[in-house]
Parts: C-alpha cells; structure tokens; sequence
C-alpha cells in the first residue's frame, strides 16, 4: 500500500510538473510515441530579418518557445518574393519540426502571378492560423484635391494619363490595388515600380508620384508631419496607430479589390498530423494574449487576429477569388 501511495504521488507531480510548464493538454499530441513537440522547432520567416514579418515571427517563436519548453529558431530563408522559404517548407518533413511564418504573397497571390511555381500554395500547406491582418494605407501628395475616396477616385477619374501611382513591384498590393483604381476609374494612370516602399514614399513626397498605396509603418510619420495625405484604409478595420484615418469600405466604396487585405500567417507542410495543428494552434490561440505580442502586431499596423484553422482556410477561399481577378486586372505576370 505505501508503494502504491508513493507511485501514486510520483505521478501526480509529475502532472502538476508539466501542467505548469504549460505542456499539458495540447502539447500533448502525439506522433508515433512521442509527445510534441520533444525537439527544437524551426520557423522559416521567407524574408530577410527586419521586417515587420519577422519581427511577428520572432515575438510569437519567443512565447511559444516558453510555452512548450522546446527552442524556436527563426530562420530567415529571403529570396523570389518569398517563394525560396515557402518552397523548403513545402518539401519538409510533415512532423511539426518545420513551420512557415510568412505573408499571403507567398501563400495565396503568387500562384497567379508566376507562370511556373516549385510548390502549389493550395496543395503543399496545412493552413494553421492567421496571425494577424496586414491592411494598407491610401496615401495622396498633399497637392491632390482629395480629403476621401469619392473624392479621389472622382479626381482621379477627371484627370485620364495625368497621374502617376507607385508601388514597391509588380504583383504587390500597392501594384494591384492601383491598377485596379485606373481601369475602374478608365484614367490610364501611369505605374511606376521601384524597389522597396521607401524610395516609393520619397517620390510620393517629392511630387513625382500623385498616390499609393503603402504600409502604415511607413507612411505615419509621414501623415502626422503633413507631408502625405490619407485617404483611407484597406479592410473592414481601422487600424490602432491611425485610429482616425477611416477604411474605404466605411467610406460607402465598397469594392472588394479594397476589402481584401494581405495577412501575416502560419503554415506548415501538407500532410502534418491534425492533432500537431490543432495543439499549436492552441498555443497560438494563448500567446495572442501576450502584452508584447500584442504591443509588436499594433506596431507594425497590423491587425492581430489568431483565427483557427478552420477560419484560416475559409478565409482563404473566401479571398482567392478576390485575388486571382486582382492580378487579371492589372496583366501581372512573373516568372
């Protein structure tokens, strides 16, 4: 009997232990007879270090990391538009070891603009949670005659081969969205590609450019020094550090090209066993929670939204559609 007590105790701490490491439950799922996860994880981020993806990855692999006692390495794997990092993953083994933390472009969009893929978007990832919502501002020089969207698009609509909108390449949002504006709008506006958001917003500042569209990182300061004008949001939320700036949609224009907006999202291969989805989505779903977490997604303008995975592939199809005839629009075609 007192070997049976004692057992009996051992067993119990033993629960209590791991109950408190915050691995009981979830994490508990298994493969084969291991429970997950028993080695270290690794993210893939498919862009360089830095960027606002990045810095969502390494907030959210930091939690996670204390939430299953096992380490999290991002590991930033930039290159083609993130199809290098999206593709290692696709081909990784399916064991919840080898996790992508990228963007819808990578994702979702590329599969219409590259006329050859190495993986297949719709195929080759278990969709695990969208991590946060990645709407863009509208943003006019202030010489524009334009304080909304109505008033824009009717400048806009007004001044055919006049104007000129920028975007950081082809395919991207800002490139989508601004084709899109001139063919609704029959205004031939003129694009110009360039390198990046930064030497886009310069231009936008300097007078060559009338408009974009471009991330809230980027062109805040710029709105509240006066430098820029903004005319709205994409997506259905206002955003938490441009509060006053309202969307498009409640602006009563409606069209989905400027509803829909780009994402922050964990994936992992085709084929990665459902109770590993399930359990780190339950970790996702508590580290949404964090202050800092939080504190970094806001920052960054994003929205944070931790869905599950049902949501995500809903959501996914859901927007396709949006997406494909964006890139039809606009005649965008890499390869």
């Amino acid at each position: 009997m007192g070997n049976s007590r004692h057992n009996r105790r051992a067993v119990l701490q033993g629960v209590a232990a791991w109950g408190a490491a915050g691995l009981l439950g979830p994490a508990m799922a298994q493969t084969g007879k291991t429970a997950w996860p028993s080695k270290p994880i690794r993210l893939v981020v498919p862009f360089n270090a830095g960027g606002a993806t990045d810095i969502i990855a390494r907030s959210v692999g930091e939690v996670l990391a204390r939430r299953t006692g096992q380490p999290v390495v991002v590991d930033n794997k930039g290159g083609a538009a993130g199809i290098l990092g999206s593709d290692a993953v696709a081909k990784a083994p399916a064991d919840g070891y080898t996790l992508l933390l990228s963007l819808s472009t990578s994702m979702l969009i590329n599969q219409f603009l590259y006329a050859k893929l190495p993986y297949n978007p719709q195929k080759d990832f278990a969709l695990v949670s969208q991590i946060a919502a990645a709407p863009v501002t509208l943003v006019v020089h202030p010489s524009v005659p334009a304080s909304n969207m109505k008033e824009l698009l009717a400048y806009v609509k007004a001044n055919k081969s006049k104007l000129s909108y920028g975007s950081w390449g082809v395919g991207s949002y800002a490139h989508l969205a601004g084709s899109y504006m001139s063919k609704s709008m029959d205004a031939d506006m003129t694009h110009s590609s360039y390198k990046g958001e930064a030497p886009m917003i310069q231009d936008l500042i300097g007078g060559q450019l009338q408009l974009c569209f471009s991330s809230a990182l980027n062109t805040r300061p710029f709105i509240e020094s006066g430098r820029l004008k903004a005319i709205g949001v994409t997506g259905l939320q206002r955003m938490k550090i441009l509060p006053d700036v309202p969307t498009i949609h409640e602006q009563g224009v409606t069209d989905e090209a400027y509803s829909v907006f780009g994402w922050v999202a964990m994936g992992a291969p085709a084929g990665t066993p459902q109770e590993i989805v399930d359990a780190l989505y339950a970790h996702l779903r508590e580290i949404a929670k964090d202050p800092k977490v939080q504190e970094r997604i806001a920052g960054a303008g994003f929205i944070a939204m931790m869905n599950s995975p049902q949501e995500f592939r809903q959501n996914y199809q859901r927007d396709l559609p949006v997406w494909k005839a964006l890139v039809e629009t606009a005649g965008a075609r890499l390869e």
